[in-house]
């Protein structure tokens, strides 16, 4: 479930994990037989092209073009990826995809290809929509496969909204406004919004553009440390390669990260398309910065909130969805500020000022209290860096750890009450009240 966060003074309140299944919605427009060369073909005509091995023909023929342009792609041959593209398109719409096709030009692609979907079809629009209309038109299902090189184990998958034409015997893609008009459900990576600039580093990558080389080269510098500083609290047991974006615009952080997702404030988001717990791999996982607020952090707090999100990745397998956040976001909390030499009033204020004026916290931060934004939320993530910072103190970093291993797999208060007296030595409501003697000590 995703959550938003902010950056207040030395208040880091970084971004859960959020994993994004974008799903890609076909809905079959159908319009019945238009006078011309083209027309949509009613039910009854396509059964009778599926009889003669029409339907399987486009499939296999499109298919064959989507290899042919990604192996275009990733053998940077530029004439044959646009010969897969509409010669009767608009202009500008072969120009974007030739901008497309140098936009990747640096990207590092270990895995570049294309899934049809030929259950997912929409008939075509009238032959008005475009110029020099096709002889049909189709918009199946198609999802993008795709690799980093470095950082990927497996390829993540994202669907795309493409719409291909016949003219003669040849499939093309194409565009204009017969493609605005079936406007879906759509994934846009980096390379949609510019030229991308890559940094390949020990531990990962960092992918941007050229407005943001300078906070390009800043979160290079600090992500081998970073990974290493994750791993030595959480352990070796994960992939150790981090893909860092660094979105050009709030359009392209509101399509790398979701369009429901609250992106007003927030320093970063990791992120991930799809999680097997049984083989402990991660699809797409990234760190995605808000370039507008993380340029203005210090390299201090960069590093915070770039080790916070880190860790959202490392311990992505041993979490289901459920588990309670005042331990996911306070054991990322705590491990981003872990080193940084920010004292806990600089880390909490928030909390240190309400234990001073109306006393600890009567209990631990609820779920509901780390969604949205605003200074409950805030509060709610310097609770839950509080909570585990004590933990630490109490039973020690490597139980805390156990005890993350333990709770994160769960989403029942029973079992995490269980997990608490087996490696902490207290339950619920001891932790609670130990722990609001410990900030009053500490605040008080």
């Amino acid at each position: 479930m995703p959550h938003s966060g902010k950056v207040h003074g030395w208040s880091i309140v970084a971004a859960t994990l959020l994993v994004l299944a974008i799903v890609l919605l076909l809905v079959p427009v159908s319009e019945p037989g238009k006078p011309g060369p083209w027309r949509s073909p009613d039910p009854s005509e396509q059964a009778r092209s599926s009889d003669r091995g029409e339907v399987s023909s486009r499939e296999r023929k499109i298919r064959a073009l989507l290899d042919r342009r990604a192996a275009a792609l990733r053998n940077r041959n530029l004439a044959a990826f646009m010969a897969s593209v509409d010669p009767q398109a608009p202009v500008p719409f072969r120009r974007r995809q030739r901008a497309l096709f140098h936009n990747l030009a640096d990207v590092p692609l270990a895995r570049w290809f294309y899934e049809l979907d030929s259950d997912g079809t929409a008939s075509s629009p009238p032959p008005a929509t475009m110029p020099e209309p096709p002889r049909e038109l189709w918009a199946p299902g198609v999802v993008l496969n795709y690799a980093l090189t470095g950082v990927d184990v497996v390829p993540t998958r994202k669907a795309v909204n493409h719409l291909f034409a016949r003219r003669g015997d040849t499939w093309y893609l194409t565009g204009g406004t017969a493609a605005r008009e079936r406007q879906r459900l759509t994934w846009r990576g980096p390379w949609y919004y510019g030229r991308c600039r890559v940094i390949v580093t020990d531990t990962g990558l960092v992918l941007g553009h050229d407005g943001n080389r300078e906070l390009m080269r800043r979160v290079a510098r600090i992500m081998k440390a970073s990974v290493t500083a994750v791993t030595e609290v959480w352990g070796p047991d994960w992939s150790q390669q981090v893909g860092v974006l660094l979105p050009a615009s709030r359009s392209e952080l509101r399509s790398l990260v979701g369009p429901t997702f609250a992106v007003d404030g927030i320093a970063a988001v990791a992120i991930a398309d799809r999680v097997n717990t049984v083989t402990d791999r991660v699809a797409g996982p990234r760190v995605v910065f808000n370039t507008s607020t993380a340029a203005e952090l210090s390299d201090t707090t960069l590093r915070v909130v770039l080790q916070h999100e880190i860790t959202h990745i490392a311990t992505r397998t041993d979490t289901v969805d459920g588990a309670p956040m005042w331990l996911l976001e306070g054991f990322a909390d705590y491990v981003g500020y872990r080193g940084s030499g920010l004292s806990s009033e600089e880390t909490a204020p928030d909390l240190a000022r309400r234990v001073r004026q109306r006393g600890p916290p009567s209990g631990l931060p609820s779920d509901d209290a780390f969604k949205g934004s605003g200074s409950r939320m805030e509060l709610a993530y310097q609770q839950g860096w509080s909570v585990v910072d004590f933990l630490v103190r109490t039973v020690g970093e490597r139980r805390v750890v156990g005890l993350y291993h333990r709770i994160a797999e769960t989403g029942s208060s029973a079992d995490v009450d269980e997990a608490l007296r087996d490696i902490a030595g207290m339950s619920t409501n001891e932790l609670v009240r130990r722990w609001r003697g410990h900030l009053r000590h500490t605040f008080g």
